[in-house]
């Protein structure tokens, strides 16, 4: 369940600051209330009152409706002690609880960095997790800019280091230039769990009507290769994955942005378009039932274990992941992201050994068959991810 914990509709006349004035809102050093959120207020997690509040009011979810997880709005507005204290409360009831949220704030706030449950402090939360933005934004293209393409839609330099960042799931990786990653210039998880890993969400547009925006100038069916590829980097990534209802068949809220206030019209799933679209349905349920089969998607130590492959064509992505050590019947698992419009040549190394590769996607399409020798050249078909294994 999203919880939004961090402001209140109304401020001076809400009921927490009618039962006690002062008390359950930050303020600014003059007196004004602080505005975090950018909703007209910040409640203030830290006094033991309005913890008190989150903890019982999530207890109460747990034990009475068994929700088995939460993700915070805003969670970096709230301070970490809180946090790690609902983790542990809930976990004595709910031991697999899966909780995450936000690392970021929408505005200043007069709580220190230092203590508040942010993205580079996430080493410090109690197995709480945060959005990965820099990897939505490779893929994509920044929020920010509606116009801006990622990694998908045909801006591949720019962005490539915020791919590899969250292949690896915001961990430390010799590979990896961090000062050309979006927004964090140094790797903030030692876990690759403690990263969301993610290309839409209910904020902003949906994945689909994004790319309409970013790659107006490319047809339908790039668009939709487009689509099909950004999923498949979020599933076959170390983070842990997270899809918007209704992404896997193109989801659109007919353009709208920010639909808090619109009509069913925007707002609800057509669930119509999943046979219109059930090829890419397919891929995502066959990427979904791969992680959980194989460890090569929940690796201990990406650092060790994944190796980029150099000296690639711009706008391809290529990694390898080691089993050696996992329960995993893959030893080897070759994924490639091919970003261009063109389909090109690729070949694997006879230096990855003498067994040949089998597919396991095929330039987005689940598939068995013909084998690979190492060695032997092959053609990546245009904007496509494909998975190998040996």
């Amino acid at each position: 369940m999203d919880v939004v914990y961090n402001h209140t509709g109304l401020t001076e006349t809400s009921n927490f600051e009618q039962l006690v004035p002062g008390y359950y809102y930050r303020r600014t050093s003059d007196g004004k209330f602080s505005n975090a959120s950018a909703c007209g207020n910040e409640t203030a997690s830290e006094k033991p009152m309005f913890k008190k509040f989150m903890l019982e009011s999530l207890l109460f979810w747990v034990k009475e409706y068994q929700l088995d997880g939460f993700r915070f709005d805003l969670m970096g507005i709230h301070d970490i002690e809180t946090m790690n204290e609902i983790a542990r409360t809930l976990r004595r009831y709910r031991p697999d609880l899966l909780l995450y949220g936000e690392g970021w704030t929408a505005g200043s706030s007069p709580l220190p960095d230092s203590i508040r449950a942010i993205k580079r402090e996430v080493n410090r939360l109690d197995k709480i997790a945060v959005f990965g933005d820099e990897f939505r934004d490779g893929l994509k293209g920044s929020v920010f800019d509606h116009h801006q393409p990622g990694f998908v839609s045909g801006a591949f330099n720019k962005n490539k280091a915020s791919v590899q960042f969250g292949v690896v799931g915001a961990v430390s990786h010799p590979q990896i230039d961090y000062s050309k990653v979006n927004y964090s210039k140094s790797p903030y998880a030692t876990s690759p769990r403690q990263m969301i890993a993610y290309a839409d969400c209910h904020d902003n547009h949906t994945l689909w009507d994004r790319l309409t925006l970013s790659a107006a100038s490319y047809s339908d069916a790039q668009r939709k290769k487009m689509h099909q590829l950004a999923l498949a980097m979020v599933l076959t990534s170390q983070g842990t994955p997270f899809l918007h209802a209704g992404s896997e068949f193109l989801r659109s809220k007919k353009g709208n942005e920010n639909s808090y206030n619109a009509s069913d019209s925007i707002n609800a799933i057509d669930w119509n378009v999943k046979t219109t679209h059930e090829d890419n349905v397919k891929m995502v349920q066959q990427l979904i039932e791969m992680r959980k089969q194989h460890a090569a998607f929940q690796l201990p130590d990406p650092a060790s274990q994944i190796r980029f492959i150099d000296s690639l064509p711009e706008g391809v992505v290529a990694f390898i992941i080691n089993t050696t050590g996992l329960k995993d019947s893959w030893k080897k698992v070759l994924v490639i992201y091919n970003g261009r419009t063109e389909a090109i040549p690729f070949q694997v190394g006879a230096e990855e050994g003498k067994r040949k590769w089998k597919r396991f996607l095929w330039n987005g399409l689940p598939t068995k068959g013909k084998k690979i020798t190492p060695g032997t050249a092959f053609q990546l078909d245009a904007i496509g991810c494909t998975i190998l294994y040996q």
